[in-house]
């Protein structure tokens, strides 16, 4: 794994220096796109608006449309908005995990002390699991500012990047049902087909099935064979229909 963001987290006026690396890596296929008649790659080009002409990166830069005229942001700009959050994840709160809304939650990182950093993460790890929460703070990464979660995670801590409650569409749009009246006995059906399949939870057993699946397609298809198109149906559930189709599930 390779670092993406250096810095260090601000614990009261201990400052403990980290790496941050991804968590998470893609378990699709890599698929490449290409032109039907020849199977050659499609390829990209950063290419300028008014000469047409291709654009090397050395000349690209970035702009906020601003009354009709770009303004050029340079990095020096990016830094200075927020140097202190370029280089540190300052924890100014700490909360229950259990409070946050599962919403809110984006993508995680794995946490790495720097050299000298050891005892000062250790005894943050440790002081978050002892006190069960996790430290609430924000950091810039990429030039774009992150709400930050850092808890421990077995013997490492981990940070979740958090989106802001701005972030977040407003539900009111949605076409929700309304003053619907549930039947008890369909009530205790539905209580009971879920008190049949609850487990306690075991990531493991769950596998990216479509990827393996379509791989099996590739390979059938690298050897000249063609696979049928299974036509699948799904028939929703009329109102009418519902009890005996909970009775069903439950036989």
């Amino acid at each position: 794994m390779r670092a993406i963001w250096t810095g260090a987290i601000g614990f009261g006026l201990v400052n403990i220096p980290i790496k941050i690396y991804s968590a998470t890596q893609s378990s699709s296929l890599d698929l490449d796109m290409l032109d039907r008649k020849d199977k050659s790659n499609i390829k990209y080009k950063r290419v300028n608006e008014t000469t047409g002409k291709e654009v090397s990166w050395n000349n690209i830069v970035k702009g906020y449309l601003l009354n009709e005229q770009y303004i050029v942001l340079e990095r020096a700009d990016f830094e200075e908005a927020s140097p202190e959050k370029n280089k540190m994840i300052n924890l100014h709160s700490f909360v229950k995990t259990e409070e946050i809304d599962s919403i809110y939650f984006e993508t995680p990182y794995y946490l790495e002390p720097a050299k000298g950093g050891e005892k000062a993460y250790d005894l943050l790890l440790k002081a978050l699991t002892k006190s069960k929460t996790a430290g609430l703070g924000s950091f810039v990464m990429r030039n774009v500012e992150n709400l930050a979660l850092v808890k421990p995670h077995g013997n490492s801590l981990l940070l979740n990047k958090l989106r802001f409650e701005e972030e977040i569409r407003d539900s009111e749009e949605l076409r929700l049902p309304q003053n619907t009246k549930i039947k008890k006995e369909e009530m205790d059906m539905a209580l009971q087909l879920i008190k049949q399949h609850s487990q306690p939870f075991d990531i493991s057993k769950y596998k990216n099935e479509y990827t393996a699946e379509l791989l099996k397609i590739i390979k059938q298809k690298a050897k000249g064979k063609h696979t049928s198109i299974r036509k699948i149906n799904v028939e929703h559930t009329k109102s009418s229909d519902l009890l005996a189709k909970l009775k069903a599930s439950l036989a």
